[in-house]
């Protein structure tokens, strides 16, 4: 789902990270880093659009009930109906990316292209937002990123010892399927920084996201005979795991951690998620990794602490 970035940030978040927080995100990327390893792993007895279609409309009824019970009838009526609509394509569009995409590359590659989402967001809300120009040090940030883009796209297609990938699948398609994804979860954020939603209580912003979803991503997996299941043990685990932990709990919690605490020490935090993504699709999986990946996942992290990290950096060298 459109993860943290899409948080609105109406409210100042006025707490220092506490061990409560610290452990919280700890569990929270640990989470969303596992959740490609866990579509891939079930890949052949559901297909990955049809996971993510599942997991979005379990989330939706629960959300729907949440929202109604807290605001009633006059719940859509508030005129956040229709950033709500464009903000849920943008985010069945988001996953539709990363569902084809872990057909084509692995689930580590997604997790680092995927993550590349606050450089599109902090692009946007530059142009969008007076508030929100970039410094000197963040477009640094955003060089060192693209920079490492490229260098990670050099080895696409090519496995740890040069050679080519096995089935001849793709790979450097499925990695823009990850780019395109980590740049509708940025134009998300940006969404909803520019519309009602971000007055919008957070359950109602990832209620619209979900529901929209679930209508796109299941009639897509219909269209292109993707909808067939093969009821396993694992299968029924894998969507359950990514039903009620992923698309639902770990993003109310986020909200709940983004209500209370720094959000800049938070977003710094979630940059452990693709770290863990790659351990365990190497670890799970047994996915090879390229020294040009390497490098370049190394540089788009660096890229992105340096884009969402200026403020505190900046922060502590004048205290210094």
């Amino acid at each position: 789902m459109s993860a943290p970035l899409s948080a609105p940030s109406s409210k100042p978040l006025r707490l220092p990270l506490d061990t409560l927080a610290t452990a919280g995100m700890l569990a929270l990327c640990v989470c969303w880093g596992f959740q490609q390893i866990a579509i891939k792993l079930v890949a052949g007895d559901i297909a990955p659009i049809m996971q993510i279609g599942l997991r979005s409309t379990f989330a939706a009824l629960v959300l729907a009930v949440v929202v109604g019970r807290a605001e009633g009838g006059r719940a859509f009526r508030d005129g956040t109906a229709l950033p709500g609509l464009i903000v849920g394509l943008l985010f069945a569009g988001e996953f539709l990316f990363v569902a084809q995409g872990l057909l084509y590359t692995t689930a580590s590659h997604m997790s680092v292209f995927l993550y590349t989402a606050p450089i599109f967001a902090a692009l946007g809300l530059h142009w969008l937002l007076p508030e929100e120009r970039m410094q000197p040090l963040q477009w640094l940030g955003v060089a060192v990123a693209f920079g490492g883009i490229g260098v990670a796209f050099l080895g696409g297609g090519s496995d740890a010892a040069g050679g080519t990938v096995a089935g001849g699948i793709n790979m450097l398609l499925g990695d823009a399927m990850g780019l395109a994804a980590g740049l509708l979860w940025g134009a998300t954020t940006v969404a909803i920084r520019k519309t009602s939603l971000s007055e919008a209580a957070p359950s109602k912003t990832l209620f619209y996201q979900m529901a929209v979803a679930s209508v796109v991503l299941l009639a897509y997996a219909a269209f292109t005979g993707q909808h067939g299941i093969r009821y396993t043990q694992a299968a029924v685990l894998s969507v359950a795991f990514q039903s009620v932990v992923v698309a639902l709990s770990s993003y109310l919690a986020w909200f709940w951690l983004l209500r209370r605490y720094l959000a800049s020490r938070l977003s710094i935090l979630s940059f452990m998620t693709p770290l863990f993504g790659v351990s365990f699709g190497v670890l799970i999986l047994d996915e090879p990794l390229d020294r040009h990946f390497v490098l370049g996942a190394v540089m788009v992290l660096a890229g992105i602490t340096l884009v969402s990290g200026a403020g505190l950096l900046r922060e502590k060298l004048r205290r210094r």
